[in-house]
């Protein structure tokens, strides 16, 4: 048998060397790989994280904008269904002449209570008076013109009657005023 040499031991040991450096090299090479799968991955969940937590504070927004409106309009149908009762109450106010008044001091005195009280509640829940009067500027964001007439001594667009008062909920239009407009041009 012949004696090893000694170089093809050295080429051993270099060659297992080089094999293990190969092997070595692989196992970062795989290492890095996971590490940049995790990193990824990790960028993902973030990702996700923020948009549903972007989510949440949007759906936390829109309920609250939701529970304000219902708060200030859900009653929008009951107050509108009062409109006529305040207005019953005021034109029996109005045609009351004098002679009734003395005659029926007390009965007069309960329906102007009534009539107040009911305005105190409209004023509790965000109910305001749109209340024009003869010579105001027609506005038709308040007002709802029932007639025009060209009325002598008056512009165009100036209210010359109020049928009926308007109301306002919160910054809503409930009813807007009733009115009757000049249409009269040659005051302009």
């Amino acid at each position: 048998m012949a004696e090893p040499r000694k170089d093809d031991f050295l080429d051993d040991i270099e060659e297992a060397a080089a094999e293990e450096q190969e092997h070595a090299a692989d196992d970062v090479s795989k290492e890095a790989a996971e590490i940049d799968a995790l990193r990824a991955e990790r960028d993902a969940l973030e990702n996700k994280f923020m948009r549903a937590l972007a989510d949440a504070e949007n759906a936390r927004k829109r309920s609250d904008k939701d529970r304000r409106e219902a708060e200030n309009y859900g009653g929008s149908k009951l107050a509108r269904d009062l409109l006529p009762v305040h207005d019953n109450l005021k034109r029996a106010l109005d045609t009351v002449t004098p002679e009734q008044r003395e005659g029926s001091e007390a009965l007069i005195e309960g329906v102007e209570l009534t009539l107040r009280e009911l305005r105190n509640v409209f004023t509790k829940h965000g109910i305001t008076l749109i209340d024009p009067q003869p010579g105001d500027r027609f506005d038709p964001q308040h007002h709802e013109a029932m007639f025009e007439a060209p009325l002598p001594g008056t512009k165009a667009g100036e209210i010359i009657q109020v049928s009926a008062q308007g109301f306002m909920l919160h910054d809503r239009i409930l009813r807007p005023a009733q009115v009757g407009v000049s249409s009269n041009r040659e005051t302009e």
